[in-house]
Formats: structure tokens, C-alpha cells, sequence
């Protein structure tokens, strides 16, 4: 019988799990990156990705689909009682994974593979109105607009600033939550309020 090879197995995960990380990196900044690129981006060669994918459009899908089971993870694990502080949590969370937000965002903007993301982030989606509904009902959120609507804006603000590059700066995270909470009509006084009330919002996991 012949002996397994971890060390070789091991490796062979080990340069997987570097050509999504570079895939990832890459991606955010630019959406057409060639498969030499990311494979450059990860120190490997053409030919080494090959032999994890087909394809780039193959290596663009794994992309959207470990990027997603992060997101609807933390969409799905971030509950606190107030739904302003869940929201503004789960802002900062998403942030902390900006690089796969955006490689995410950019792969989407291509129609090719629009339907695959918009699938894969189908609980992200669900979790947001969910959330927009019992902030609404509540009076947490601004009643002044149907939920469905508001959850659209949030998500669609969300993105465009977890995708700007120029959010660089060691608060950008307290950014991220101020502008998603002025969407669901917290007053920039209100919002340092809730900040100030609530220093988990910006805890680490």
C-alpha cells in the first residue's frame, strides 16, 4: 500500500488558500485582472492555478462563494437587541472584510457572474430587510419610506462604501457605520450618541 503524503497535501491547500487570498486582494482593486496576475499576486505560476482551476471563471466563482460564507455568517451571527447597534455591528464587521467585499462587488459588476452573487449572498440580503422590517416597526429606523425600499438603500450604500479605496484611515470603520446609520435616519447627534452608548459596536471578534 502506498503511504499518503500530507506534506504534499498541505502544500497543495496551502497555495489554494493563497490564490483565493491573492484573488481576493487583486480583485477589489481590479476587476480584470488576468489569471497571471492573481497567480503573480500569490507568487505562483500560470500553471500552478490550474491545477486548483479550470478556469478563471471557475477561480471567480470560489472567490464569490468563500467571500459570501463570511458574509452571511456575520449577517447571520450579529443579534443585538437595539437593531441600530445590530446594524452598526454588522457594518464594522463587513468593513473588517473589505478586501472580499469589494473583490465580491467588482466580480458582480460583470453580468457574467451577477446571478452567482446575487444567489450566494441571498442571506446577506434576507438578513437586511429582516432587520430593516423590525427597525421600522419599531421606530428605530425612519418610517417615512416602505422597508423593502430601505433595506435596498442600505445595501446599496453599504457596498458603494465598503468598495471605496480612499476609506483608509485607522477610523474608516466608524465611517462605514455613520453613513449606513444616517440611511436609516440617525442624525449625525444621534449617531455619536449610539456610538458612545455602545462600544461593541467597533469590538473585535
Amino acid at each position: 500500500m502506498t503511504a499518503p503524503n500530507p506534506p504534499r497535501r498541505r502544500d497543495a491547500l496551502a497555495n489554494r488558500e493563497a490564490l483565493l487570498r491573492a484573488a481576493q486582494s487583486v480583485l477589489a482593486t481590479n476587476p480584470t485582472a488576468s489569471l497571471d496576475v492573481i497567480a503573480q499576486a500569490a507568487g505562483l505560476t500560470r500553471r500552478a492555478v490550474y491545477g486548483h482551476f479550470a478556469d478563471r471563471d471557475s477561480l471567480l466563482r470560489e472567490v464569490i462563494a468563500v467571500g459570501a460564507q463570511r458574509f452571511n455568517a456575520i449577517a447571520e451571527t450579529t443579534d443585538e437587541s437595539d437593531p441600530r447597534v445590530t446594524l452598526a455591528r454588522m457594518a464594522t464587521r463587513l468593513w473588517r472584510e473589505a478586501s472580499a467585499v469589494r473583490a465580491s462587488a467588482n466580480i458582480a459588476l460583470d453580468d457574467a457572474h451577477l446571478a452567482d452573487t446575487v444567489l450566494a449572498l441571498a442571506p446577506l440580503r434576507r438578513r437586511i430587510r429582516d432587520l430593516t422590517s423590525v427597525g421600522v416597526d419599531s421606530g428605530a429606523f425612519r418610517g417615512d419610506m416602505p422597508a423593502d425600499l430601505l433595506a435596498f438603500l442600505i445595501e446599496e450604500t453599504a457596498r458603494a462604501t465598503l468598495r471605496e479605496l480612499r476609506l483608509t484611515t485607522t477610523d474608516a470603520d466608524s465611517t462605514v457605520v455613520r453613513v449606513v446609520l444616517s440611511i436609516v435616519g440617525l442624525s449625525w447627534t444621534e449617531q455619536a450618541e449610539l456610538i458612545a452608548a455602545h462600544p461593541e459596536v467597533f469590538a473585535q471578534d
